[in-house]
């Protein structure tokens, strides 16, 4: 075996560097998360206490469970809007696929922080004029701010799937006098259920850690996780916030490893991909 020239060797030891400074942060705020002190920055011995915070504080378990429950039902939003919508794109093109697709992007590139200012008079002015639709209230305003981007990655990957397979089994289905409904449910979903549910589970943790949208369109009582962290920062971080944000932490990193799971296995061919479905 060759020994690595010495450009390999400065590469890894780059990548190396680069890694360290990237992930060096959080592996300080995990080990901070063990703190036995009063505030995070002030080290005062291993304790196991911050983790209990979850269960033992009502204001930081309601926040999780606000953050939480925004972000399953903005998933389920998002992945059945962007189903349709990537399906409508690959399976029914013409001269609005276009501008859709801008329309998509746009909403990509948008930076958070003007969605926000955007989406914060928008649900003033719907609660004031549509009584009867709860635009003021606080799970609401989360479910569809988070939804927006989410749903647009979903469609992406909706359609990419979509795209690389054959529409023979959905014609096939047709020729066998098969409607469209019971073809979507018995040909179609299956053939995408793998991109569904990976674009379901980024859409999930794409929600969890949504801040700038949240801190604008936030209503009292429907505090989410991000948005009390960020107004903890100017009484002081306490080390009951690392231990609950590296919980959210390892929980995301589990997502994101079934969405590459996912992602890898609807990769396979058109028969792997329905007896995975």
């Amino acid at each position: 075996m060759s020994r690595p020239s010495g450009t390999n060797l400065a590469l890894g030891v780059w990548t190396t560097l680069v890694f360290v400074f990237l992930f060096a942060p959080i592996i300080v705020i995990a080990v901070y998360s063990f703190n036995g002190g009063r505030l995070l920055t002030a080290w005062d011995g291993f304790s196991l206490h911050p983790f209990t915070a979850i269960v033992e504080r009502p204001t930081v378990r309601h926040t999780v469970a606000v953050s939480l429950q925004t972000a399953v039902v903005a998933a389920i939003l998002a992945s059945a809007l962007g189903t349709l919508a990537g399906m409508a794109m690959a399976r029914f093109p013409g001269r609005w696929t276009g501008p859709f697709t801008l329309l998509l992007l746009l909403v990509s590139v948008t930076p958070e922080i003007v969605d926000g200012i955007a989406l914060l008079p928008w649900f003033v002015t719907l609660g004031q004029d549509w009584s009867l639709v709860p635009f003021n209230n606080g799970y609401v305003r989360l479910i569809i701010g988070h939804s927006l981007f989410a749903t647009a990655v979903v469609t992406y990957i909706v359609r990419a799937r979509l795209v690389g397979l054959d529409a023979s089994l959905e014609e096939a289905s047709a020729d066998l006098y098969a409607r469209p409904i019971p073809t979507f449910f018995k040909v179609t979903l299956p053939l995408v259920g793998p991109a569904v549910l990976a674009g379901g589970l980024l859409a999930f943790t794409l929600s969890l850690d949504n801040t700038v949208i949240s801190s604008f369109i936030n209503v009292s009582g429907t505090t989410s996780w991000p948005v009390y962290v960020l107004s903890s920062v100017r009484s002081g971080l306490k080390p009951e916030i690392a231990a609950v944000s590296t919980i959210l932490l390892v929980f995301t990193l589990l997502v994101l490893g079934l969405v590459a799971r996912v992602l890898k296995r609807s990769g396979s061919s058109v028969t792997d991909t329905m007896a995975v479905a």
